[in-house]
């Protein structure tokens, strides 16, 4: 189908301007994605590196094979570093394994109330599993949460300089490395 759509005549004129007006968007979208947590800004920008390379072709597109294996390691790494941020944060703290765990456990439940989820999540989580299963005193359990929070954060700042981390490569690849 898209071989038909490209032999159109009207798609010698505004062929490659529609390609980069979709691409531009779902680059603008990807990084809103990245700084707000609704949407998954990562993998829309894989997407627009997919579309972009699939809209005109592999030669037309400046993109190399590879790009796609560098953005994919890229978006696993945030993703799971976001993840685990809290927890990381909880320990740095000074908080135990229960509320590391606990963290975990908050940012997987927080994400289903974005966005005030996303921070609470983890502090509501390392303060419980603290107080419930490490036994700890309310302000120990507190300290825990906030590092979580500050943890959660820390994930944030990374998440958007990954975000741009990966438009910056696309446009390298595609003006210079392809």
């Amino acid at each position: 189908m898209w071989e038909t759509i490209q032999s159109w005549e009207a798609w010698g004129g505004v062929g490659t301007g529609a390609v980069w007006l979709v691409t531009g968007c779902l680059l603008v979208a990807g990084m809103v994605g990245c700084v707000l947590p609704v949407l998954p800004g990562h993998l829309i920008l894989l997407v627009a590196a997919v579309g972009h390379r699939l809209m005109l072709g592999a030669e037309g597109s400046g993109l190399a094979w590879w790009s796609f294996l560098v953005l994919g390691g890229l978006m696993a790494g945030s993703q799971i570093f976001e993840m685990v941020s809290g927890a990381a944060g909880s320990r740095w703290f000074g908080g135990s394994r229960w509320g590391a765990c606990g963290a975990l456990i908050g940012t997987v439940v927080g994400l289903f109330f974005l966005p005030f989820g996303l921070l609470l999540g983890p502090l509501i989580g390392a303060v419980a599993c603290e107080l419930a299963f490490a036994r700890k005193e309310a302000s120990p359990a507190v300290v825990s949460g906030v590092g979580s929070m500050v943890g959660t954060l820390a994930g944030l700042v990374v998440k958007a300089v990954v975000g741009l981390l990966m438009v910056l490569w696309f446009f390298l690849d595609v003006f210079l490395i392809g």
